[in-house]
Parts: C-alpha cells; structure tokens; sequence
C-alpha cells in the first residue's frame, strides 16, 4: 500500500486513533485574525509543536499564506521553525539562557530579553562576535512571570539600550479573553507608557484574544496562537475561528451492558436500562484527557457515532474510551470510527468537560495517533 504523502504517525490501519490536521482552515484562522488589524503585521505563536500541530507541517503553511514572524518557546523549537521557514523572523519566548549565544547566531533566532542581565549578555555578545540579530525586550504589564518591570523599563528607555540590538517591544495580557477585567485597562495604559521610552521601536502586545480588544490593544504586531487552532477566543461567545483538529477513535468491541452492570475503572457508571457500550482505542497515553471521565454524577465528554452524539460510560483509561451508543446506528462494526473532536465537539468542549484548558487538551495531543494533514 503507499502511504499518504500527507501523512505521519503510525498507518491510518494500524492506528487506535487519526488526528487530522486542517492546514486549510488553520491559514484562514490567520487571515481572519489579520484582517482585524489591517494596520499591523501578524505572527503566528507555534510553540509547543505548534500547540500539539506539527511546527514541521504548519509553519510552513504559514508562512506560504505570508506569515513572516513567528514564536517559539524553547531553542530547539526555533530550529525545527527555521528549518521549516528559511526567511522568517522567528522569537525564542523564553529569552536567553547563559552561554546560548552561539544557538541563536546558528539558525538566525532572536532571544526575547526578560531582564537587564539577558539584555548586557545579548549586547556583549553581539559585539564580540561582530554578529546583529535583533531581539525583542519583554516588559512586564501585571503577569508577573518574565520581563522588565514597567518602571525599570522607562528608566532604562531607548538609550539604555544603545548598542544592544533590539526592535520590538512586547508584553502579555494576563486576562484578554475576559474583556470587562480591568486588568486589561491597565494593562494597555502600562504599554502605552513604556512604548513611549521606546518611540523607535515596534510594539506587541495582543495574543488571540488581545486581538479582539481593539485597536488600542493591536500595536504594530499580532502573537495569536490558540486562536490559529481553532481554540475560541472569546469564551461565552460564539466562536469566530474555524476548526482546525479533528480525532477519531476506532472501535474495538461493541457489548451490550444490563440495568445496574457498571462499566470502566472504580465502577464510576452505572447502565440505567440496557445500554450498548462501543470500546474506542483512545485513551489518556493517547492525550485525551482523564478527567473527561463520566460516572453517575458527571456527564463527562461526548463523541459522535454515526451523527448522533453519544455520551462516555465511565473512566477514560490509559487506551481506551467506553462510550454509550445505544442512540447510535445498529449497523455500527470493530474497527469503525468514532469522532471525539470535530465541528459539533470542540477543543474547548472536551476541555470543559476535563475542567481544563483548552490550550492544555491541543498540546498534549499524543504521538500514537496516525496524522493527517488537509489543505
């Protein structure tokens, strides 16, 4: 049999489960977001394998649509997206660690600066080596984690940095999917002030949902991420972006269970009436959360059998999924697919349902699937 060019991970027949990637409406994700901000450039945030993607398959989808920036947590991230993205400027989020000078100059990466230490060691650096690869300076508006603190940033101002090689000025949000938190106002009147010290510099500020903040949020530069993958960024509301991830799970047996059989793990779930339970070969090794687990008093997630959403029966387990498909189709056989993610069940539905993150549920998408990859 050949194989599918577009395709990695184990053969579709061989796997418990596909994982399918739609490059498609990933790049329009982008352009929807762009869109928002006809004034400023976009970036595409890919750390994380590209929140669980594939940076080796989605930058460079990216980068053909006309992304030119993107941002990576770690070095070696930034080497899978150079090699994926030859002419791309490309942020390493997690700034400059001692003595990694020689990683950056390598594969053209540029250290996002948290702190004037970084900032006298990326400057001696570049001097001695002859080299200017420009960095980004990351303050501080109310995360508290990395960065210049805000009155450290002023003083230090553009002069401070002379001789250091930097062009663009960034900042998180703590809580942009929250629109009402004041934080958010706080946070935009903070980097405003700092972009003041700076007046020569770019400015990023907005992530997904910063992107829906508004024009006081936008800057010069757009570092949407979960947005790109389908992820709502706008909790509560109807989601703008289209979905990107799709997972199917095989069936392994299909058994009849009887008034008051449990089934799973701990005897969590009790059959009310004869039920029809199918086994899916996904379980929590796979990526699929644990907590996603139903049992008397929890609903838990949802998969769809055959169109018809079908609720699971008792504890996810480390590789398989016990779902209750009474209401499905009769004509239903091992080996037929179930969908755990698609259009109708969400990333951020199978999060809700863990009482997770959605941004947790796509990075820990598991290695044992069959991928797909569509256009």
């Amino acid at each position: 049999m050949t194989r599918d060019p577009a395709a990695s991970g184990p053969p579709p027949e061989e796997a418990g489960g596909v994982l399918t990637i739609d490059l498609g409406a990933l790049v329009a994700n982008w352009k929807s977001l762009a869109a928002k901000a006809p004034g400023a450039a976009c970036a595409a945030v890919v750390k994380a394998d590209a929140y669980g993607t594939g940076i080796d398959r989605t930058v460079p989808a990216l980068a053909r649509a006309g992304c030119r920036t993107f941002f990576v947590a770690h070095l070696s991230e930034g080497a899978r997206a150079r090699a994926a993205a030859h002419d791309a400027d490309i942020y390493v989020l997690n700034g400059l660690l001692p003595r990694t000078g020689q990683a950056y100059v390598r594969d053209r990466l540029r250290p996002v600066l948290g702190s004037a230490q970084e900032i006298a060691e990326w400057a001696a650096f570049t001097a001695a080596e002859g080299v200017r690869i420009e960095a980004a300076v990351h303050v501080d508006t109310g995360m508290n984690r990395l960065g210049l603190s805000v009155p450290e940033a002023i003083a230090t101002g553009e002069a401070g940095l002379r001789g250091c090689p930097v062009n663009l000025l960034m900042s998180h949000f703590v809580s942009a999917e929250e629109p009402e938190n004041p934080i958010n106002a706080r946070q935009l009147d903070a980097f405003a002030a700092v972009r003041r010290a700076f007046p020569s510099f770019q400015g990023s500020l907005a992530n997904s949902s910063g992107v829906f903040l508004g024009a006081s949020a936008h800057h010069d530069l757009l570092r949407p991420g979960y947005a790109l993958y389908g992820g709502n960024p706008q909790p509560g509301a109807a989601n703008p972006m289209l979905p990107v991830i799709g997972l199917e799970g095989r069936i392994l047996q299909l058994r009849w269970v009887e008034d008051g059989d449990t089934v799973g793990y701990n005897a969590t779930w009790t059959a009310r009436g004869s039920r029809r339970i199918a086994v899916i070969s996904v379980g929590y090794a796979d990526g699929f959360p644990r907590a996603a687990s139903a049992s008397d008093g929890r609903h838990g997630a949802d998969a769809m059998v055959g169109g018809v959403r079908c609720p699971f029966a008792g504890r996810v387990s480390m590789d398989l999924i016990a779902v209750d498909v009474t209401e499905a189709p009769r004509d239903l056989g091992r080996g037929d697919p179930v969908s755990l993610m698609d259009p109708a069940i969400s990333v951020d539905h199978v999060a809700s349902s863990a009482g997770m993150s959605g941004y947790e549920v796509l990075t820990s998408l598991g290695r044992r699937y069959a991928r797909r990859y569509v256009d």
